[in-house]
């Protein structure tokens, strides 16, 4: 089955260089290199022309993280949530969940800095990105903050801009140090419910895997093919083991996650079968089915009839 691959960081650059009018390599940090894992910092306003062409940011994950200021009325769309952005909005991006923004007045500006992991591991304080509950499934990823707060960010990005430009020796040494301090920004505005109790944890898991679930949905064309269909595949997209995942549904619904997959699936070929003049073969490829066979199986097994008797 096919897999949703996340945006690369050389899709990300071919990107910007659509939108910047400039070659890759001109965008790219002086001295960059894999040792250091990568980082790069941008400004909003030079990006807002290709988001307004495209509506929106594209719905989907990144290969790296993304630290972003945002300045100017906007709307965040992050797992489950959506996020009414009226003034400023400090929002942080983790290659685990997807997420979009949309502008809603043509006044954006702000800045982001992209970076992998990797750019963290030289750090001496042993940080791991995806244990900081900053970045944890189902956390608060993005803050509404106040004026003088975006000042007090906006001063970290300006420290950032002046830095990758300059020639000092330690200067990623540095930077990685400006990104902690964004990240640890970030985590002091936490309410205190983003780390409490573990039946708000599990009711912010299960409405993770709900928004994931129905994001698969509808199918629009025979072509496509559902992104995540087993288990694992939603437990690998939401960090969590695959045990955990069911036994926090199975509390929170009544039913397991692989019982909610095939009720959506089934769900989904009900309308197919009735509403569409895609072949059965078709509409098996569709819904994840390698086999005819086994969608006609999994079909019956849930309604006593097979689908081309639903059909007809």
């Amino acid at each position: 089955m096919n897999v949703m691959k996340p945006t690369s960081l050389e899709a990300f650059y071919e990107e910007a260089a659509a939108w910047s009018g400039m070659e890759v390599d001109a965008l790219l940090p002086s001295g960059i290199s894999k040792d250091v894992g990568h980082f790069n910092v941008f400004d909003i306003a030079a990006t807002i022309e290709a988001v307004r062409r495209k509506k929106a940011m594209p719905y989907n994950r990144r290969a790296y993280y993304k630290i972003s200021l945002i300045r100017g009325k906007n709307r965040a769309e992050y797992a489950d949530k959506v996020i009414e952005i009226t003034n400023n909005a400090l929002l942080f991006a983790t290659p685990k969940v997807p997420y979009h923004w949309i502008p809603q007045d043509p006044d954006q500006r702000g800045q982001f800095c992209v970076f992998t992991d990797a750019f963290l591991v030289k750090n001496k304080s042993g940080v791991v990105l995806e244990e900081l509950p900053i970045f944890q499934p189902g956390g608060y990823p993005v803050f509404e903050i106040t004026d003088e707060q975006a000042a007090e960010i906006g001063q970290v990005f300006a420290k950032m801009k002046k830095e990758i430009a300059s020639d000092y020796a330690f200067k990623y040494d540095l930077l990685r140090t400006y990104v902690l301090e964004l990240i640890h920004y970030g985590q002091k505005l936490q309410p205190s419910t983003a780390l409490a109790a573990s039946s708000n944890a599990a009711a912010r898991v299960t409405a993770l895997f709900i928004e994931l679930l129905e994001r698969q949905f509808p199918v629009e064309s025979p072509r496509q093919q559902l992104l995540l269909r087993t288990a694992k595949d939603y437990a690998n997209r939401l960090a969590v083991h695959v045990n955990h995942l069911n036994k926090v549904l199975k509390e929170n619904t009544g039913k397991t996650t692989t019982a909610l997959i095939s009720s959506r699936v089934l769900q989904e070929a009900k309308i197919l079968l009735k509403q569409t003049d895609w072949t059965i073969s078709e509409i098996a490829y569709s819904l994840g089915f390698e086999e005819v066979a086994h969608f006609s199986n999994f079909f019956k097994k849930q309604t006593a009839v097979t689908p081309v008797a639903f059909r007809s």
